[in-house]
């Protein structure tokens, strides 16, 4: 399961792979001891760069954001220029390449939001790296003359999340929609919401 790349740094590596051990086996199967010998490391290699259980949690959390970042790719998405088919077009991507080429990127980010949910160190870990995503889709939706940027980024973040959910852990998981009626949702979604 090794996830080594000749430019990954050690943390990176060992982030990569618990983010790996976390898709594959959950959060029961994500211990220092699984991380080293998936890795290909000696023992102990985990524990000296991240000593407690939440001390993992927290770098692989942080390297999800990372990931997820290029992934995403909002910093890519157009400007206010480009107007509303622009914008539903660079989200439908973003959301196409976490269905398609990133599944388990985002059923470790699942395993990592349902941990937060038990412990409130992580969850203020947690939701710190998920509000620079946030900030970044507020930006767009101002600039596409949303009137209620806030309320329009939780409904956006929510339609986003609820269909990743469903085709990639839910009732529609065997199912994955193609980029267009990715796009056609995203569409109707913002046309409702900015009223055109």
């Amino acid at each position: 399961m090794s996830v080594r790349t000749p430019s990954a740094s050690r943390a990176d590596l060992i982030a990569d792979t618990a983010l790996a051990l976390l898709a594959e086996r959950g959060m029961r199967g994500l211990t220092h001891r699984a991380v080293d010998e998936a890795a290909g490391l000696p023992q102990g290699s985990t524990s000296n760069l991240a000593r407690t259980r939440q001390a993992l949690l927290e770098l692989a959390v942080r390297r999800h954001a990372e990931r997820e970042a290029r992934v995403l790719a909002v910093s890519e998405m157009p400007d206010a220029r480009g107007g509303l088919d622009a914008l539903a077009e660079g989200l439908a991507l973003a959301v196409h390449r976490s269905l398609t080429r990133n599944r388990a990127l985002l059923v470790a980010r699942y395993e990592l939001a349902l941990e937060a949910t038990r412990r409130p160190e992580l969850r203020a870990f947690y939701d710190a790296t998920g509000a620079v995503f946030r900030e970044q889709l507020t930006v767009l939706l101002t600039a596409v003359g949303s009137p209620d940027p806030a309320r329009h980024v939780l409904s956006l973040v929510a339609w986003a999340e609820g269909l990743m959910f469903s085709c990639v852990a839910g009732t529609f998981n065997a199912e994955v929609p193609e980029l267009d009626e990715v796009r056609a949702g995203l569409r109707e979604l913002l046309t409702g919401m900015l009223g055109r």
